[in-house]
């Protein structure tokens, strides 16, 4: 076997089908939303490794100090043959764990954009020769297919993105997540918790108005790719604290009456002056409702790390 394989699982069509269904959908609906996963073409992306810098965005930093910190932790109480990491991109983070996995046989990043996972494989086997990457171009929020590697596996899905899913979208994803672990194989789950709101609406209204500049790139992208002609200064950016949900809430907000024309769907949509578009939801976590929603999925919630400073989580739970 190659070192380094790749699989297509999503279509070619895939990604412009799922655009046009969200944007349809979406802008329709009441009140009007939008995917965070729009925000991601190649300048969005260039965007938001310049959010994970700023000052006031901590999730990143955190993170990777409790993979570096614990790796070792986790390596052993996983003893993971297999890494499978879900929206791996440029599997940065996920060197630490990698190194720290005496016995990794196989790493299998999943992720939508093909060049990531080609970049990050090749750079992978590269560094470590004894290591089998094997890509899936897919999307892991839709039902995956894994192939057949060396238990017992580790599934990573890092980033706290789970909370870009609403409640009842989390409980099918970690559902979907259970299924493709037999017992005693492991999900190692990154979330950021609750805290401060000052702290965590700064994190995403940074001073220097990169996130603003991120949250307007989901515009540009729907112009680009469905001739539509959003004016990205006719809207404002806004991040607001939900403590009932206990998430964060990305908007944009219109600032005068105006109609958006899409002509790829043949869609006309009006926005009222200060109307808003909710483009991301972040929620927060606390352990306890980390544990049910994981006991819920058939997870049992066995080792719990934070940041020295209490600030974003990873946690591991072993299928039952």
């Amino acid at each position: 076997m190659s070192p380094f394989q790749i699989t297509r699982t999503l279509p070619e069509d895939a990604t412009d089908a799922a655009l046009r269904a969200d944007v349809q959908r979406g802008l329709t609906a009441d009140p009007k939303t939008l995917p965070p996963k729009w925000f991601y073409d190649a300048h969005g992306s260039e965007l938001f490794e310049q959010i994970t810098e700023l000052p006031e965005y901590y999730p990143t930093r955190a993170e990777r100090e409790i993979l570096v910190d614990r790796a070792g932790e986790i390596a052993a109480a996983s003893g993971a043959r297999t890494l499978v990491e879900l929206g791996s991109g440029s599997s940065e983070k996920t060197r630490h764990l990698i190194d720290a996995l005496d016995g990794l046989r196989t790493y299998v990043p999943v992720d939508v954009s093909e060049s990531a996972l080609t970049q990050a494989g090749r750079a992978l086997i590269a560094e470590r020769p004894g290591l089998d990457v094997h890509a899936l171009i897919a999307d892991f929020t839709a039902r995956l297919a894994l192939p057949d590697t060396p238990g017992p596996r580790l599934v990573a899905f890092l980033g706290g993105t789970i909370g870009n899913l609403l409640p009842a979208e989390r409980a099918v994803f970690l559902a979907s997540v259970r299924a493709l672990l037999a017992p005693g194989d492991a999900l190692l789950l990154g979330t950021d918790l609750v805290k401060d709101e000052t702290v965590l609406v700064r994190a995403y209204d940074d001073a220097a108005g990169v996130t603003a500049a991120f949250n307007k790139n989901v515009l540009a992208v729907v112009n680009r790719e469905l001739d539509a002609d959003f004016d990205p200064a006719a809207f404002d950016h806004v991040a607001l604290w939900d403590a009932e949900n206990e998430w964060i809430e990305m908007r944009l907000r219109s600032r005068a009456d105006q109609t958006v024309k899409i002509p790829a769907l043949d869609l006309a949509v009006e926005f009222a002056a200060g109307e808003e578009l909710r483009t991301e939801v972040s929620a927060k976590f606390r352990e306890e409702g980390v544990r049910s929603e994981l006991s819920s999925a058939g997870l049992e919630l066995t080792r719990w790390w934070t940041d020295r400073e209490g600030r974003f989580a990873l946690s591991l739970s072993v299928a039952r």
